[in-house]
């Protein structure tokens, strides 16, 4: 069965951008630098850089790395292991016992979504439904 992975195409895009934006960033601060900038003006330029450069480094790691954090990918079964089942697997069990409790409809078994009795695919996951 396939499912929504995390994309490394937008990652990479993203890590691109953040280099591009911490180049921009240092050419603004020695602009700013050589036009007399008082040294708060210039070290909010150094703190956007760093920030800059963080952010490219988390969407180097996401668009290279085993693991990945995103939305917009599909793989198959096995494929890779995703680092927010845990998660989701709590979620999925709340939201069975919420559904145990109320006696409500249903909640889809994969993503924790509202179900009507007569849905076959869950309409925010897109899941096969059981039963």
């Amino acid at each position: 069965m396939k499912s929504v992975k995390p994309g490394r195409g937008p990652s990479m895009m993203g890590g691109i951008g953040a280099i591009l934006a911490a180049i921009f960033g240092v050419v603004w601060i020695w602009g700013a630098a050589s036009m007399g900038a008082p040294v708060p003006f210039l070290m909010f330029g150094v703190v956007l850089v760093v920030m800059f450069l963080v952010s490219a480094v988390y969407g180097f790691y996401n668009a290279t790395g085993e693991n990945r954090f995103s939305e917009y990918d599909i793989t198959e079964d096995g494929e890779e292991p995703d680092p927010l089942e845990k998660r989701q697997n709590h979620t999925v069990s709340l939201a069975k016992d919420a559904a145990a409790e109320t006696n409500e409809g249903g909640f889809c078994p994969y993503c924790g979504a509202k179900t009507e009795a007569d849905y076959t695919f869950c309409r925010k996951c897109g899941k096969k439904l059981e039963g």
